[in-house]
């Protein structure tokens, strides 16, 4: 454009300066040239603005397709972790809530972590929520998974945990019920009066119950925070010496590396250890000092 102005303002002085006739019509063609080939320019510059738009459209296109696509991928864990439960899928046993077995392809509202429904707050109070209890309600949720029990059936568990393992546990359980692993029963602690034993006895797993570390009133143990699960207690029982965790466990506590007599048994070759270990998760069975074969900490 700036050579263009040029080449007239030499041109137009020329022709006042009284240039022929001719050199006058040369500089006419040549400027109508000149200005043609912009314009031609231009119009390719408009083709190629207007091909950029077509292809950002096509391209904004395909990016809604592929997110719209992973949306509804992900829209039934979204539900799960976002929804309040419907309660239908636990029963109440002469004032007990049991795990309700669940005929198998019935999974719709058996999967899903929640903030903690008033029903079941009000059951854990004076139990696994005592009045020393520094937890908060919004520290913890509310666990619902299936599984297989003793009998080879599905059954319905539900459990409470601490709400940064919520999401750990839940990709851990459906890991477990796609390969059918055994797991007895998932009940609440406060089922058995938020007492440990009692709990363990019955092979429940369980998470959160509230408690102090022994010979302390301020440090909370991993139990106590729900950061800390029990698996098949009975068969994997607490070792240390000649203390065994529950009692009854007692016959399952020796000799466990050779032994494969015991049902449900955790070892570094069973798929819950590997799962656990896999998510972060410490196992009791490898502690030095005593051995908690139930226990996965976090």
């Amino acid at each position: 454009m700036e050579l263009m102005r040029k080449r007239e303002f030499c041109y137009l002085r020329s022709i006042r300066n009284g240039r022929d006739w001719q050199e006058r019509k040369r500089y006419f063609s040549n400027s109508y040239k000149f200005k043609r080939k912009i314009s031609n320019s231009l119009i390719l510059d408009y083709k190629n603005i207007f091909a950029y738009l077509f292809k950002e459209k096509v391209m904004l296109s395909l990016r809604l397709c592929v997110f719209a696509f992973i949306f509804c991928m992900c829209s039934p864990m979204i539900g799960n972790t976002i929804s309040l439960p419907l309660m239908g899928n636990v029963e109440e046993v002469g004032g007990r809530r049991e795990s309700q077995r669940m005929p198998e392809g019935q999974e719709r509202g058996c999967w899903g972590y929640y903030v903690i429904p008033d029903s079941i707050w009000s059951l854990m109070q004076g139990k696994s929520v005592p009045k020393t209890c520094t937890v908060s309600r919004n520290e913890l949720r509310y666990l619902k998974v299936l599984h297989y029990g003793k009998d080879g059936k599905v059954h319905q568990g539900e459990l409470i945990c601490n709400k940064s393992i919520a999401l750990d546990l839940l990709d851990i359980f459906r890991e477990l019920y796609k390969a059918k692993y055994m797991i007895e029963r998932i009940s609440l602690i406060d089922n058995y009066g938020a007492d440990d034993t009692r709990s363990m006895e019955a092979n429940n797993t369980s998470c959160f119950n509230f408690r102090f570390m022994t010979g302390s009133t301020t440090r909370i143990s991993k139990h106590g925070m729900g950061l800390a699960i029990d698996i098949n207690p009975l068969y994997n029982p607490y070792v240390k010496g000649n203390k065994i965790d529950p009692p009854s466990g007692a016959r399952y506590a020796k000799n466990r590396d050779k032994r494969k007599d015991i049902p449900m048994k955790i070892d570094r070759n069973d798929l819950c250890y590997k799962l656990f270990i896999k998510h972060g998760f410490k196992w009791g069975g490898a502690w030095k000092s005593s051995k908690d074969y139930q226990h996965f900490e976090k």
